[in-house]
């Protein structure tokens, strides 16, 4: 739980700002002031929730789910004085209903379909079940990024009594949580369904079948096996039986007494859904969003099952986990394309609001991305070499070796040192991994026709007249006089021409930072190479 003294200015602005979490956190606020309204008193915590789907590892999904849901918790707490909790909730008694395929030793899986995850034994050898080794997955996952939350399992829930209470609520109003349900069914499953799922006592199957009889003062259900015929009575309490995911949802808000939980745009009718129930069980449903999903390339809906999109992993390879964080603040309603391809642009606006934090007032701050993408807990900001000018310099130079890259930027930036710049030298190893991958394979290079061969010659020699410490904005002077005293217009048809001349590339970085990262002469030994046609040949 957690509760901090606030600046009074501070909280003053965060009040009035319209960055996307405080806009969201005001629905909280809300939420207290109709609470109190209704005669009831403050709440002594506000409950934040996210799940999680232990069937698989953890993804991108799970990262911006829990990262978003911590700056709305975040500008909660700039914004009032009650504590937070922040629960992440793995439904690991759900019962296995397919083989994951990037799991080695799927026998062990296939064997126990249909049994709740925390009843099949783990594949990999590392835990007492399939549940727990991803819940610990899962929290391991959580720690690397530094989020502060409390793991909840819902095997451990179930059996430890904690939902018995919220279980038995729902057996009372059976009739009502089964008319909500059943208007959201086709026909064929209408026929069968149940929010109950009883864990089949022989077998150990989370077992889907119809009613046989609703028992509420006993608190059981009767239920009959489909393959034998036998009837069993179970329980609905200690573990015995579940909820199917939609009561079972509503039942964990009701229960936990969650006051928000954000969930993607094809949960929309289930969350409608879930708020039904909820107030059913005689509670209020939590306040929350549903965000947009992430697209491909091909402006296809990202799938776990597809393996379509980027993961944690691969992004990671290229790029700082802040940038993720950029990504997933920037606009959460509206579609984007999670692809290789917007990882640069992400890493320069980090780096880029990150600089420019220091130089705003109270208000620019609190809705710089930064200030929620580390809570308020601004680091040191400036970067001297922009992502895109180090991925060209590893282009240009062919040097793939970090120490060989280093030299060109302790000539650039004096003063600079992997010691002094960690995160510099990080973003070194990101621009190596990613044009390696990514860049290096689709480089082309082409000859200059005849006017940009002599642009190019003329750039050379006006290059030569430079001190070799003029910095980009001196360059840039000199390439835009160039292109313009060759006629070419388009201006941006000259910039073209350097790019795909020189680094074999449709489009690239302002080339006069270009040139003065790389060194003027170095550039002029490039220009050499383009007009004597030997990049094509490489």
């Amino acid at each position: 739980m957690t509760s901090k003294t606030v600046d009074p200015a501070l909280r003053a602005e965060a009040l009035i700002s319209k960055a996307w979490p405080f806009v969201e956190a005001t629905k909280l606020l809300k939420r207290v002031e109709r609470q109190i309204k209704q005669g009831g008193k403050a709440p002594k915590e506000i409950i934040f929730e996210t799940g999680y789907g232990p069937s698989g590892l953890p993804h991108i999904g799970t990262f911006g789910e829990v990262s978003r849901t911590s700056m709305v918790r975040h500008a909660f707490e700039t914004m009032s004085d009650i504590p937070t909790r922040l629960l992440c909730f793995s439904d690991d008694m759900d019962g296995l209903r397919k083989v994951p395929t990037n799991i080695e030793n799927k026998a062990v899986l296939q064997d126990n379909l249909g049994k709740a995850l925390t009843n099949i034994p783990d594949p990999f050898g590392t835990h007492d079940s399939f549940g727990a080794h991803n819940n610990a997955r899962l929290q391991a996952f959580l720690d690397d990024f530094g989020f502060d939350y409390e793991f909840v399992s819902s095997t451990d829930c179930y059996k430890s009594g904690r939902f018995d209470a919220g279980i038995m609520r729902v057996l009372e109003k059976y009739d009502e949580v089964m008319k909500i349900m059943l208007a959201t069914l086709r026909d064929e499953r209408s026929q069968t369904y149940s929010p109950f799922l009883p864990i089949h006592p022989e077998t150990e199957i989370v077992m889907q079948v119809p009613m046989e009889e609703v028992n509420a003062a006993a608190g059981t259900i009767v239920w009959r096996d489909p393959d034998t015929g036998k009837l069993y009575e179970t329980p609905v309490t200690g573990g015995a039986c579940k909820l199917q995911w939609k009561p079972d949802w509503a039942m964990r808000w009701h229960a936990l007494g969650v006051d928000y939980e954000m969930a993607g745009k094809d949960l929309i009718d289930s969350v409608k859904t879930g708020n039904k129930i909820c107030r059913v069980l005689g509670s209020q449903p939590p306040e929350g969003f549903n965000y947009e999903l992430f697209l491909d390339d091909q402006g296809r809906k990202i799938s776990k099952s597809i393996g379509n999109g980027l993961t944690i992993d691969e992004w990671l390879r290229y790029a700082s986990p802040e940038s993720l964080q950029l990504f997933m603040y920037q606009k959460p309603m509206t579609a984007k394309r999670l692809y290789f391809d917007i990882i640069p642009k992400n890493v320069d606006e980090y780096f880029s609001h990150l600089s420019g934090f220091e130089r705003q007032d109270l208000k620019q701050q609190i809705n710089n991305p930064v200030w929620h993408i580390h809570g308020g807990e601004i680091p040191q900001g400036g970067m001297p070499v922009s992502f895109a000018l180090l991925l060209n310099l590893v282009s240009a130079s062919n040097a793939h070796d970090s120490e060989v890259l280093w030299g060109f930027i302790e000539r650039y930036a004096p003063g600079t040192s992997p010691e002094t710049h960690p995160d510099l030298d990080k973003m070194v190893g990101y621009a190596i991994n990613y044009f390696v991958d990514f860049v290096k394979p689709t480089k082309s290079f082409r000859l200059p026709d005849d006017q940009e061969t002599k642009a190019l010659q003329d750039l050379s020699e006006r290059l030569a007249g430079l001190t070799s410490d003029s910095d980009g904005e001196a360059v840039q002077s000199v390439v835009y006089a160039v292109g313009k005293e060759h006629d070419f217009d388009p201006l941006r048809s000259w910039f073209g021409a350097l790019y795909e001349v020189l680094l074999g590339q449709k489009q690239g970085p302002r080339f006069g930072s270009f040139a003065a990262l790389y060194g003027l002469e170095e550039t002029r030994e490039l220009i050499a190479k383009g007009l004597a046609g030997e990049l094509v040949t490489d």
